[in-house]
């Protein structure tokens, strides 16, 4: 408080807000990093599941960041209406997330971003998918059938 009642004593004829604006530049005050705050048990129909070996799987982990922003300028450049919002890995997969549902069309151009990324071994990757589980297959209007039925 002392440090802003100096400020005013300095500058008698500034403003308030210059002097709060003063203040928080001589304390240094950052703002705080945005970041997601994310928590699902299961993968959503926004996710896009692609299986890679574990060694891929690293190599490509590296520079998510970088990926995600090519990734949405490709999507961008084939007038999609999607964006990657960010990925996130598992053992034997990466999960690209995504702000709206994918089609088969911003699935193949994933595909081939992935494919064609720097020291990943394109044998050890296969075709990306949706999320397979029964609550997505009814809201994209597939039936659904448990093993044993017909």
């Amino acid at each position: 408080m002392s440090k802003v009642i100096k400020i005013k004593e300095a500058f008698p004829t500034i403003g308030t807000n210059k002097i709060e604006q003063i203040n928080n530049i001589v304390k240094g005050n950052t703002k705080v990093k945005p970041h997601i705050q994310i928590m699902m048990k299961e993968p959503s129909r926004k996710h896009i599941i692609i299986p890679m070996s574990s060694k891929n799987n690293m190599k490509f982990m590296k520079n998510s960041s970088i990926y995600v922003a090519n990734m949405n300028r490709s999507l961008r450049n084939a007038k999609s209406e999607i964006l990657v919002d960010f990925i996130w890995s598992d053992p034997l997969e990466i999960m690209v997330v995504t702000n709206k549902v994918s089609l088969q069309s911003d699935l193949q151009i994933i595909e081939q971003y992935v494919k064609n990324a720097d020291d990943i071994n394109t044998f050890q990757v296969e075709v990306p998918q949706l999320p397979q589980f029964k609550s997505y297959l009814k809201i994209i209007d597939i039936p659904y059938f448990p093993r044993g039925n017909s």
